[in-house]
């Protein structure tokens, strides 16, 4: 594993697909704040290289993901330090929700908390079959802020608020029922699912996904007209690249190879 810095180690292959780990962190994978900027500065180095496919973001450790925010630390804060503590959560928030490629949250173990908000801001959730989330931030009498604002987006407001405001865990049935979690892994299967995912990426235009990503991005926040008509520039775009030529020609002769009893 390359180490990008104390924090942030780096596994790819020759497909593209760069498996970013949450390191040195302790054993739940806990996101202080030389973590938290550590592994936001990772990721926005990564963004810059245009040969990355997929990323699969991952602890260290496998009892978590991200087990949360550091506690012990949030402990010692007052109004400005804690405003500076979330904010370096909220830009590593970005830094994964803004990634111009794929990201895929790989999720053992625990997820909890300022985790659960990193995992919100990937674009595939892949959990373990064993795994529990939770947002217990008003147990310890602080709110659920940044980027559990995705959630509501992904699960609705009546479940969001039951996470954020009665602090209970679910199993990861429930968070795969709720749209919480893409996939739920049987035991012992979770890389394998992780790869099938990153399988299904790899088959699609790199280029078509990164337009994709960031029309989803625009379209969380854009009303429906200005969405509408802000894909037809993109659309349009994407004929500037090789890829629609290329894989729907690929398309196209595999049809007629079908239809003529070819190979």
């Amino acid at each position: 594993m390359e180490m990008l810095n104390n924090h942030c180690g780096v596994t790819r292959d020759a497909r593209g697909v760069v498996h970013v780990a949450i390191c040195n962190a302790s054993p739940l994978n806990i996101l202080g704040s030389p973590v938290t900027d550590a592994v936001r500065e990772g990721l926005q180095t990564l963004a810059t290289d245009r040969s990355i496919r997929v990323v699969v973001l991952r602890g260290q450790s496998e009892k978590s993901m991200i087990g949360g925010a550091d506690i012990k630390e949030m402990a010692k804060l007052d109004q400005k330090s804690a405003e500076a503590f979330i904010s370096r959560l909220r830009d590593l928030c970005e830094a994964v929700r803004q990634f111009p490629a794929p990201v895929i949250a790989r999720m053992p173990g625990w997820c909890l908390g300022g985790g659960l908000e990193v995992a919100a801001a990937c674009d595939f959730r892949i959990a373990a079959h064993d795994a529990h989330f939770g947002m217990p931030e008003v147990r310890v009498g602080i709110p659920s802020v940044i980027h559990a604002a995705l959630l509501p987006r992904l699960i609705g407001w009546a479940r969001a608020r039951w996470l954020v405001m009665t602090a209970e865990n679910i199993d990861a049935p429930t968070a795969l029922a709720w749209g919480l979690v893409d996939k739920v892994a049987p035991d012992g299967g979770l890389d394998a699912e992780v790869e099938h995912v990153v399988k299904a990426l790899l088959e699609c235009g790199p280029e078509a996904l990164r337009s994709q990503k960031a029309l989803l991005r625009q379209w969380e926040e854009l009303p429906l007209t200005e969405s509408v008509n802000l894909s037809v520039k993109v659309f349009g775009e994407s004929f500037l690249t090789d890829e629609p030529t290329r894989l729907m020609g690929a398309f196209v002769n595999r049809k007629r190879q079908a239809l003529d009893g070819g190979p």
